[in-house]
C-alpha cells in the first residue's frame, strides 16, 4: 500500500508563511498528479492546488499569487509554499496523491493524508 505523510502547519499571524510537505511512501510503481486540499470547519473539502508529473499545475482562485505547489519527483514528495496568509486560510490541510500501485499487477488509487492543521490569527 502508500502512505502520504504531511508536515509543516502550525500557527501563524496573519501576513506570514509556512511551507507543508507531504512525502509518499510505499508500492509506488509512479504517481500521476499531487495535490493539497483544505477543509474549514462547516465547511466542504476543496481543492487548493494540484500538481501533475511534468509539472502544470492549478490553484483554486482563493490562493492564486500566495501559494505555491511544487514537487521532487525523486523524493515522491509535494510542497505547498503558502505566503500572505489570511485567517481565512484556517483548515486542515490534506494531501492527496493519484498513484500507480504495484500489487499483483499495477492499479490505479487515490491516497489522502491525514491532515495537518494551519491557524492563522488575525
Amino acid at each position: 500500500q502508500v502512505q502520504l505523510v504531511e508536515s509543516g502547519g502550525g500557527l501563524v499571524q496573519a501576513g506570514g508563511s509556512l511551507r507543508l510537505s507531504c512525502a509518499a511512501s510505499g508500492s509506488i510503481v509512479s504517481i500521476s498528479h499531487m495535490g493539497w486540499y483544505r477543509q474549514a470547519p462547516g465547511n466542504d473539502r476543496e481543492l487548493v492546488a494540484r500538481i501533475m508529473s511534468v509539472g502544470s499545475t492549478n490553484y483554486a482562485d482563493a490562493v492564486k499569487g500566495r501559494f505555491t505547489i511544487s514537487r521532487d519527483n525523486a523524493k515522491n514528495t509535494v510542497y505547498l509554499q503558502m505566503n500572505s496568509l489570511k485567517p481565512e486560510d484556517t483548515a486542515v490541510y490534506y494531501c492527496e496523491a493519484n498513484v500507480g500501485v504495484r500489487g499483483v499487477g499495477t492499479y490505479l488509487a487515490r491516497f489522502w493524508g491525514q491532515g495537518t492543521q494551519v491557524t492563522v490569527s488575525s
